[in-house]
Order: structure tokens, then sequence, then C-alpha cells
């Protein structure tokens, strides 16, 4: 399953970076491919879309850092986005707990 959603965010990430610039059509054809992606990763449809939601307004209206190009500026959001949604600390796993 990580697998299939790894390769399947790669080859986005590829259209997208490949791009010198991305207009708001690309911009918005790629978060919904990132989506589907998620869907299809059996993450659950309220957590794709606010995760596609956080990620939007931050592709949308980021001011392109000018050693990168905007494809690899939305990699970074992603990347950033996907972090914060899952955690910036690594916790340990509580094995003895009893259900």
């Amino acid at each position: 399953m990580f697998e299939n959603l790894t390769n399947k965010l790669e080859t986005i990430f590829s259209k997208l970076k490949k791009a010198p610039s991305l207009n708001e059509e690309q911009v918005d054809t790629g978060l919904r491919e990132i989506r589907l992606a998620l869907l299809e990763a059996d993450v659950a449809i309220p957590v794709a879309k606010e995760f596609i939601e956080k990620i939007r307004p931050k592709a949308s209206g980021q001011e392109i850092i000018r050693s990168t190009s905007p494809g690899q500026m939305i990699v970074k959001i992603v990347y950033d986005e996907l972090v914060n949604f899952l955690g910036e600390k690594n916790q340990e796993l509580n094995f003895n707990v009893v259900p």
C-alpha cells in the first residue's frame, strides 16, 4: 500500500517539477491527483479532504524561493504538511496497553 502511494506521489511530483512555472489549474490538477492517490491508499475521505484543504492555500499563494522551481515548492509544502499532519515528534508505542 505505501509503495503504491509512494509511486503515485513520485509521478505527480515529477510532473509538477518539470513545469517552469505553475498556474492555478496545474496546482488544482496536482492536488486532485494527490487526493485520488490518498483515497486509493485507503485514507479516509474526510482526512484526505482536510489534508488537501490545508495545502491548497499554501500552494496557491506561496512565493517561490529563487533557488527552487514551483514544482519543488509544491513538494516542500506537501512534505511539511505531511509532517505536521502525522506529528513532528517520534513517539514510542505502548504495547502493554490492555484493551
